[in-house]
């Protein structure tokens, strides 16, 4: 009898043990009921759930770059509906927490640029708070795409700011068309 115990609570344990790891496995009854299949889901592919926010995010840095403040509010309203559209599902716990922050923050900023056409300067000025949003946002969760970390030191009486870019060269939504080149490329994120 101690024997049945024992190996029962052993084969628990190993059982537990065994389905703690990073990939799920989940037994599926078959319509028949006689036969399961073993069915294995993993984790979403690292930058997938973030591609909708950057798209919008991309439109409306190129739109600052350009001095369009009606493209920018459109790609801020954009990326609220990205926000409240993020599936959050296939999140870490640790992830969905940092990722609330994010989110908190980021769409307020995305809200008062799509409220704000015809006031490019206060767009700028949600515009750097949003991108470091979106840098802690891809380093968090990663995105399908390289990425440059440009950094434009004249911007908000010399303190500077960064943005995110698909490109290489210095665009610089920060001074549009006035100063289009400032800036370096600090960081290149993959």
């Amino acid at each position: 009898m101690k024997t049945l115990i024992y190996s029962s609570a052993f084969s628990l344990l190993f059982l537990a043990a065994c389905s703690n790891g990073s990939d799920k496995t989940q037994t599926t009854a078959m319509p028949d009921s006689t036969t399961t299949k073993a069915v294995v889901t993993e984790p979403a592919e690292k930058g997938t759930s973030t591609a909708a926010l950057l798209s919008s995010y991309i439109k409306l840095k190129n739109a600052l770059t350009a001095d369009n403040d009606k493209d920018a509010a459109a790609a801020g309203n954009e990326m609220v509906a990205g926000f409240a559209s993020f599936d959050k599902k296939s999140l870490t716990p640790e992830q969905d927490k940092a990722y609330t922050d994010i989110y908190d923050d980021g769409k307020e900023h995305a809200e008062h640029i799509g409220a704000n056409v015809g006031n490019i300067a206060h767009q700028r000025e949600h515009f750097d708070i949003l991108s470091k949003d979106m840098y802690d946002l891809i380093k968090l969760l990663g995105a399908n795409q390289t990425l440059y970390v440009d950094h434009c030191p004249m911007y908000n009486k010399n303190k500077g700011a960064i943005w995110l870019s698909e490109v290489k060269d210095i665009k610089n939504p920060y001074l549009g068309k006035a100063m289009p080149t400032c800036g370096t490329v600090q960081e290149e994120l993959k």
